[in-house]
């Protein structure tokens, strides 16, 4: 069975360019001055349709802490241009905070840019990060790991405005720290724009028939899930809702809708959803309230657009599993269709019959899976007994 569906998908890739003027001082613990420069590579580029050459200066100090300019060069040579840059200052603020020499190394090869901040920009963000990361020796550990989020400070402001709503919002310092690290496009909004956001899912949440008193845990388990939810527009939130609604879902239905998509939801639009909605109909030949059942079970019909519906159904179709099968555990529709191979390929290898059994092997994370292919593999492998056998004895 072939199913066909048209869907298109938009990517948003935004790019902060920090190329500011600065200067570089010398002197650093990390060696010597370096009185054989042969070794200094002397390359010309090209930006804005002039000719320019890489700053002498910047290549000497980067080379006194071992940095491989190569990686810089592949990556972000445009820093290695600028006329002045910071690269002995902000060695030596990392040091301060922690970092050793290879650890320094590592981040200006991933993040070049770092060392276009002047000293008290620098300290600056050091100084916003410890609202939330207080001791430096757990800081320089995040900052090792996402030096990008760390050395962008075209909106600091900004940042530091949401850092202090999100405490007043009752947020954890570990949580705000992870939205920093993992999410911190959430920060460029200014803290009016979110607290705009958390207003309507609050307004939402309430009119929905969510009570007073499991509002904020509801909203802070919301975040904590999905920060992207601020990047939602107050209009799209409710007009999503009145989707669902119009949809023939009650409201105590959309609540645990929410709640089981973590937000994710309000990353879709009612068009996407009218598609999913009618494409699923279609496939598993169901009216209005076998949907809403279908749903309940299995968000993802509602969430996946139709060619990723439709990808996982042939791959479903193609390891023979039916439709009936699929419409009785559509959980299964979570998966991607290589973990859906990879679990049919290792029940099949103890005997286990997919075709026929239950799908609900299938379902879960790794470790449900693991746990009950461990179960099945201890049944099958357990020795028969029967208690009224003969036993075999010498005479």
């Amino acid at each position: 069975m072939m199913l066909r569906g048209v869907a298109h998908s938009a990517k948003d890739t935004v790019t902060f360019l920090l190329a500011r003027s600065h200067y570089s001082s010398p002197g650093l613990w990390f060696g010597p001055e370096v009185t054989n420069r042969s070794f200094l590579i002397h390359s010309t580029y090209t930006i804005d349709t002039k000719s320019r050459q890489e700053n002498q200066k910047t290549i000497e100090d980067l080379h006194r802490l071992s940095v491989d300019i190569k990686k810089i060069r592949r990556v972000k040579e445009w820093v290695l241009l600028q006329e002045v840059a910071y690269v002995t200052e902000t060695a030596r603020i990392l040091q301060e905070m922690g970092a050793d020499k290879p650890a320094i190394a590592s981040i200006l090869e991933r993040c070049p840019q770092a060392m276009l901040l002047s000293p008290e920009e620098l300290n600056s963000q050091r100084a916003l990060w410890q609202l939330v990361c207080q001791k430096e020796n757990q800081l320089i550990k995040l900052i090792e790991q996402f030096p990008d989020s760390f050395f962008t400070t075209g909106y600091h402001e900004n940042q530091k405005a949401n850092i202090l709503f999100f405490q007043e919002l009752g947020l954890k310092n570990n949580i705000i720290t992870r939205f920093l690290t993992s999410a911190p496009s959430i920060f460029q909004n200014p803290a009016e724009k979110n607290k705009r956001v958390i207003e309507t899912l609050q307004r939402s949440y309430l009119s929905l028939g969510g009570s007073d008193a499991n509002m904020k845990i509801w909203i802070l388990k919301l975040l904590s899930q999905n920060p992207f939810v601020l990047l939602s527009t107050s209009s799209a939130i409710q007009e999503n809702l009145e989707f669902l609604q119009k949809s023939n879902f009650s409201d105590h239905e959309v609540l645990q809708l929410l709640s089981k998509l973590k937000g994710f939801i309000f990353q879709l639009t009612p068009s996407t959803m009218q598609k999913s909605i009618l494409f699923s109909k279609d496939v598993f030949k169901c009216n209005d309230q076998e949907f809403k059942r279908l749903v309940l079970k299995c968000p993802a019909l509602l969430y996946y657009s139709v060619p990723i519906l439709e990808e996982r159904l042939e791959g479903l179709l193609k390891e023979g599993i039916s439709i009936a099968q699929i419409r009785e555990t559509p959980m299964v529709l979570e998966l991607t269709t290589q973990i859906i191979q990879y679990r049919i390929k290792k029940l099949s290898a103890l005997g286990y019959n997919i075709k026929s059994g239950n799908l609900e092997h299938l379902n879960g994370t790794k470790k449900d899976f693991e746990a009950n292919y461990g179960k099945i593999q201890s049944k099958k492998e357990r020795p028969m007994f029967n208690p009224v056998a003969p036993l075999n004895t010498e005479d």
